[in-house]
């Protein structure tokens, strides 16, 4: 069943403005436990509330940072293990079906099977993703995977890297994603996919000005971007000269072909006929004459830096409290994460006991990203997925395609980038349709032409008849948290559209 013109003004006054979702009502669940939720998590499935409650607020913050002792459901084991190339190297990546002998060009069969091949890469990371993300109960783990591939962007589009992100994410951003940053930075700036994105595999050492005064060879795309994106902050006090040298420190860093031989299976390959092996100053360190090691200085000296411990801790303030946090709680975090040599999980559990986390006014403020709104309104639903092509469909439509941003900053996460009346409206269309029973995520098409069939917008053949979603269980997974506004606006419409107006609701737009 479709929304009525009159119910989609509706949801169209609440979303823009005209009930607030600051205008609570008196709830019978404890807001604590929603909000610990609808941070640590993509939001509740069924019974997420009562388990939490049972469980106390404190240990379900302890369990999910320790994601290692939550088992995940053999269910997903069993979907993800299906997918055969999501657990491949860059390496294995890149050699499959590879025949041709250097400089020899590919026949048009040839290519035709390498492009077949990586459309199979790209659907399947983005299948592995959507999964853990809506049915893995290691909810933090899964939030922190999505907030460092952000903030270590890499975009699928760029040639090589179509191959490469879904391994980038399973060896440089998972095991990581929780412990220092040390740790995470080093596996980012190892791993071919950066070095292909950022350009780096072209940096190599010439000594030699040319007559405008730039280094011929040197490429500081990736320098620069690492201390502004990844590290130090636009604000972070380098200059042009740091920015040279550290391009200088990377030289030679890259990742293998079939003729170089490495020991590391992940792909990454140094170069020495590419580096300058000069000593070098950066940010005010002297940086001894040597190889590979001049990289690894670097980023040590990058990681352990006051002005990186502020910027990250900027960062996951935004994320988890408010779009424009605390001076108070950034600091405490950047101490923390100084304190601790940038340990993630020591600064997340003292955000999560911070004032400013706690405070009210925070609750429910953060404006849901279309990956967040897309993720929660399927959890919401308890369905178990098997076909995440609706999922990534409404992605592309909203302008947050996975792993599809352009730009090595990142998706923003703040209110003012996806709040506007042509998102909102693909949003309650799909809520309508998951409300409905019409999205089929628990069908798998039988063949390639149905697969494409959901790719352009049509149902395949159902299994069975469609199930909506019921409004009241709906309302009890959430925690019974709608404002009076919304549940009077709700009361006075049609029962069969109630579902789809509470996953249209400014309430279920916020977190």
């Amino acid at each position: 069943m479709t929304l009525k013109p009159k119910s989609w003004v509706l949801l169209l006054l609440i979303l823009l403005g005209s009930i607030s979702p600051s205008d609570a009502a008196s709830i019978p669940v404890y807001p604590k436990v929603l909000h610990i939720i609808n941070r640590l998590s993509f939001g509740p499935r069924p019974e997420d509330v009562q388990r939490v409650e049972s469980l106390g607020v404190e240990r379900y913050i302890q369990e999910q940072l320790s994601p290692e002792s939550i088992p995940e459901p053999q269910s997903l084991t069993s979907q993800l293990k299906q997918l055969n190339t999501l657990y491949l190297n860059p390496v294995e990546l890149s050699e499959h079906g590879t025949t041709n002998l250097p400089g020899q060009k590919p026949t048009p069969s040839e290519r035709k099977a390498a492009n077949k091949w990586a459309k199979q890469v790209l659907d399947e990371a983005v299948q592995g993703r959507l999964l853990e993300a809506t049915s893995s109960p290691r909810q933090l783990q899964e939030v922190m995977v999505d907030f460092w591939y952000n903030h270590f962007n890499v975009d699928a589009a760029k040639g090589r890297d179509r191959l490469w992100i879904g391994a980038y994410e399973q060896q440089a951003i998972r095991p990581y994603a929780l412990g220092r940053f040390h740790d995470l930075l080093g596996a980012t700036a190892h791993h071919p996919a950066m070095q292909y994105y950022l350009d780096n595999f072209q940096n190599r050492a010439d000594n030699h000005p040319d007559a405008q005064g730039n280094i011929r060879g040197l490429n500081e795309n990736y320098a620069r971007e690492l201390m502004e994106l990844h590290t130090l902050g636009v604000d972070g006090g380098y200059t042009q000269q740091d920015v040279i040298a550290l391009a200088r420190i990377l030289s030679g860093w890259g990742f293998s072909r079939p003729s170089q031989q490495t020991d590391n299976t992940f792909g990454f390959y140094f170069n020495p006929k590419r580096h300058d092996f000069s000593d070098k100053v950066f940010l005010g360190h002297t940086i001894k004459s040597g190889g590979e090691s001049q990289g690894e200085e670097a980023l040590d000296i990058l990681a352990r830096s006051p002005a990186t411990a502020r910027h990250i801790s900027y960062q996951i303030a935004q994320y988890f409290v408010s779009d424009l946090p605390p001076t108070t709680l950034v600091n405490n975090l950047t101490h923390r994460y100084l304190a601790t040599d940038g340990n993630i999980r020591e600064v997340l559990n003292t955000l999560f006991h911070s004032r400013e986390f706690w405070d009210a006014k925070n609750f429910n403020a953060k404006f849901k990203t279309p990956y967040q709104y897309a993720i929660s309104a399927v959890r919401a639903t308890g369905v178990e997925v098997e076909n995440t092509r609706p999922i990534s469909n409404l992605l592309q439509q909203l302008g947050m395609p996975l792993y599809g941003c352009q730009t090595p900053d990142g998706y923003k996460n703040t209110a003012d980038v996806w709040l506007n009346p042509d998102a909102m409206n693909r949003r309650l269309s799909f809520a309508a349709a998951i409300a409905n029973g019409n999205l089929p995520l628990s069908t798998i098409p039988a063949n390639i032409e149905q697969r494409e069939q959901i790719g352009a917008g049509q149902r395949p053949l159902q299994k069975s008849p469609s199930i909506p979603v019921d409004a009241w269980q709906l309302t009890n997974t959430l925690g019974n948290s709608l404002s009076m506004k919304t549940q009077k606006a709700i009361a006075s419409s049609s029962p069969q559209i109630h579902s789809a107006l509470i996953l249209g609701s400014p309430e279920f737009m916020h977190r």
